[in-house]
């Protein structure tokens, strides 16, 4: 009994003590730097991006208010017999195969657009092509029995250009990467940052009346003027 007592005043001492607090100081200091450094890291890392996105944001939500004049461009070749003899019609070709690398290197010559490895739609007169990109659109056609080629590509501005990259459009599997680990990104500073709204609440009243104004404002306008 002696020693209970005894081992229950040493712990109570030990919670008074100043070294106990100081541990507790450093415990808190500790992760009050953590959270600070994830929170400027995170935050330097996706700020063009988040900048970027509110931009786009805008533009998105207004598109029908933003005149677009889409520009049409057209160019026109003949293959010569080399390329053409790699997609004549006495070459069986299965439908949706890539275009032979000796048709798109004189393309590419020829016209500036790459045709490596991307896949047409055949018919036994003619290659179709579609080429989609962010902003606008693309196609070309080849013809398999004269070589006859045409292309067409259509942009719609710089506007429509960031909206797609906004909305991951016919961007290919790099941006969607991007997308990604900007995502993961934006989601540790909006974490981090809550938790140092945690840190710093107490001695700011407002913080939690804030974050759930923050909350209420988008259920509110989602439950009462949302029309479906």
């Amino acid at each position: 009994m002696k020693q209970f007592f005894a081992t229950a005043r040493a712990s109570d001492a030990w919670s008074k003590s100043p070294l106990r607090h100081l541990e507790k100081w450093r415990t808190y200091a500790f992760w009050k730097r953590q959270a600070r450094t994830w929170h400027w890291m995170s935050g330097a890392i996706c700020l063009i991006g988040m900048l970027l996105f509110s931009l786009t944001g805008i533009t998105l939500n207004h598109a029908h208010q933003i005149p677009a004049k889409p520009k049409i461009t057209e160019l026109e070749m003949v293959l010569p017999e080399s390329a053409l003899a790699a997609i004549s019609p006495d070459i069986d070709i299965a439908d949706a195969s890539a275009v032979p690398p000796e048709t798109a290197a004189e393309i590419r010559r020829e016209l500036g657009v790459d045709l490596s490895g991307v896949k047409g739609e055949w018919t036994d007169i003619d290659v179709y092509v579609s080429l989609p990109r962010p902003g606008g659109d693309a196609w070309m056609s080849i013809d398999r029995e004269t070589g006859d080629v045409f292309y067409e590509h259509t942009s719609r501005g710089p506007i429509s250009y960031l909206n797609d990259l906004h909305k991951g459009r016919s961007t290919g599997p790099v941006w969607s990467l991007f997308l990604d680990i900007f995502a993961v990104a934006t989601i540790v500073f909006c974490m981090t940052g809550l938790w140092l709204l945690q840190i710093h609440s107490q001695r700011r009243g407002s913080t939690w009346p804030l974050v759930m104004g923050g909350l209420a404002i988008p259920v509110v306008i989602l439950l009462f003027f949302l029309h479906i």
